[in-house]
């Protein structure tokens, strides 16, 4: 980005965010000079008390009306992405003619399409009048997708829908964050992230579950249940993904549940809360894409998300890791469900309480080190009830730092939505491509000791880089505090008069 470049983006930024010099006073005209936004002409004249009435009115109709949607969205994103693993146990590896390797690669290359899509995606999210319906109509490609999975008859057209399967659905986890921070403040994230979570969750929960019930479907007009398995959950996906189009919202501004004062208040507090109106419109691609190349806060909760996802790989083969206990399949399928049950608890208790407590270092360190304890135990034992324990823990304990570590970062990277919708994307695109390659770490069957040495290794790689994510966002609360200037990538003056710290 040039000098000029960085000029105009300093005094466009200093426009919208109306930087000190700018604005007008609140001496002047009612305008509050710390954030330079002027309240909404339908709110003037209410009382405290009705302002409360009405954000906790619209709080309450953006959870019941929007989290459902977006946890069921969950939901059908893992069934159609982890199915892959119950059709092995309906011997779709046998009928197909695949070796071990290739079986992996199956399930590995889902992710290089996931991976190459994600940026390009939330950028066109990040751009459009309808992100939410956009969502919608990816689900219903990936629906599509997953359905005629349901018609391969080699490995290679195995391949070719996975490859495709996870171009689709690369629109779905970044872009649901980024919705979610277009309605929520940055207090509020870690709980709905929380939230959001439990939909991947209940798929993983249930998933084996749904899966033994459609394979009973074996045989039926000819097809293998493994079949039936894409076709039924393929279908499923394009029917919901149809009907929650009508509601799913897009912006405070033309979201249909509210009425016009709740709209208002709404878009009001979430300028507030960024100390600035957004500049989307007047911040081109190309820019917003440096702007979050160039930011050290995204290489930083990179990494730490990065450690993270490594550490919970275990999750692509874990009705496989559980198999190795050597109960039957339906058995198998069925005590999948407990660790993922558990695991929807503590991400919620887990993201509660960061969110009460506006902390996230200690609420990342503080599971991770549950998690380093189960791979310890995992790899140490075949024992039943020891690998048992180990794999009720895991899931609870990485999953409930992964929700805190998203909400970091919406938190922690400042911005227009364009920069921040890139970021999401960006770091959930890099942190993914451990699924990629960790799929050939589970060989071993059943001690899979490699497996469980990398994860056990990745855990402690959470520790520290959330550490040195901790050590950097308090030095620069610092020089915010001793007024220095933390460039285009820190908080504007604006945020800075109205009492911006990085959450730590």
């Amino acid at each position: 980005m040039s000098r000029l470049d960085d000029e105009k983006y300093d005094a466009d930024h200093a426009s919208l965010a109306g930087e000190p010099g700018l604005g007008k006073t609140e001496h002047d005209d009612g305008v509050d000079r710390h954030l330079a936004i002027t309240k909404p002409a339908i709110l003037e004249g209410l009382s405290d008390e009705e302002i409360a009435a009405i954000d906790k009115r619209t709080t309450r109709k953006l959870d019941i009306l929007l989290m459902p949607t977006l946890v069921c969205l969950y939901i059908l994103n893992y069934l159609d992405r982890q199915n892959i693993a119950s059709a092995k146990l309906a011997f779709i590896d046998v009928q197909l003619g695949m070796s071990a390797v290739q079986y992996q690669t199956a399930v590995a290359i889902l992710f290089a399409g996931y991976v190459a899509l994600q940026i390009p995606s939330n950028m066109i999210v990040s751009k459009i009048k309808w992100p939410g319906i956009y969502i919608c109509g990816m689900c219903c490609a990936w629906g599509l997708v997953s359905g005629c999975t349901g018609a391969v008859t080699s490995y290679a057209g195995l391949v070719i829908c996975r490859v495709i399967l996870g171009f689709t659905e690369a629109a779905f986890f970044p872009g649901a964050i980024f919705l979610l921070s277009l309605f929520y403040e940055k207090k509020a994230m870690a709980l709905r992230t929380a939230i959001l979570y439990s939909g991947s969750q209940v798929g993983n929960a249930f998933g084996g579950l749904f899966a033994l019930a459609i394979l009973t479907l074996d045989g039926t007009n000819g097809l293998s249940g493994w079949r039936w398995l894409f076709i039924v959950e393929g279908a499923m996906t394009v029917g919901l993904g149809l009907i929650f189009m009508l509601w799913m919202p897009n912006t405070p501004r033309n979201i249909k549940w509210l009425d016009e004062r709740e709209k208002a208040q709404l878009q009001y507090r979430l300028e507030v809360d960024r100390a600035s109106k957004d500049a989307t419109d007047e911040l081109g691609v190309g820019k917003a894409f440096w702007l979050a190349l160039s930011d050290p806060k995204t290489w930083l909760l990179c990494l730490v998300l990065q450690m993270n996802y490594i550490a919970a790989s275990v999750t692509n083969f874990f009705p496989i890791v559980v198999g190795g206990l050597g109960f039957s399949r339906t058995v198998t399928l069925a005590i999948t469900a407990p660790p993922y049950l558990l695991c929807v608890v503590a991400i919620t208790i887990n993201g509660w309480h960061s969110d009460k407590k506006q902390e996230r270092t200690l609420h990342i360190i503080c599971p991770f080190l549950v998690t380093i304890i189960a791979n310890v135990i995992a790899v140490s034992t075949t024992n039943t009830a020891a690998r048992y324990t180990a794999m009720m823990l895991l899931p609870g304990s990485f999953y409930s730092a992964s929700i805190v570590v998203l909400s970091w970062i919406s938190s922690s990277i400042t911005g227009p939505h364009v920069k921040r919708a890139i970021v999401y994307a960006l770091i959930n695109s890099i942190c993914n491509t451990p699924n990629i390659w960790t799929s050939y770490l589970y060989s071993d069957q059943p001690r899979y000791i490699l497996a469980f040495s990398v994860d056990l290794a990745a855990s402690v790689g959470v520790v520290l880089a959330a550490a040195l994510t901790f050590w950097y966002l308090r030095r620069q609360n610092r020089r915010i505090e001793r007024g220095e200037d933390l460039g285009i990538n820190g908080p504007t003056r604006v945020q800075i008069e109205a009492g911006f710290k990085y959450q730590l």
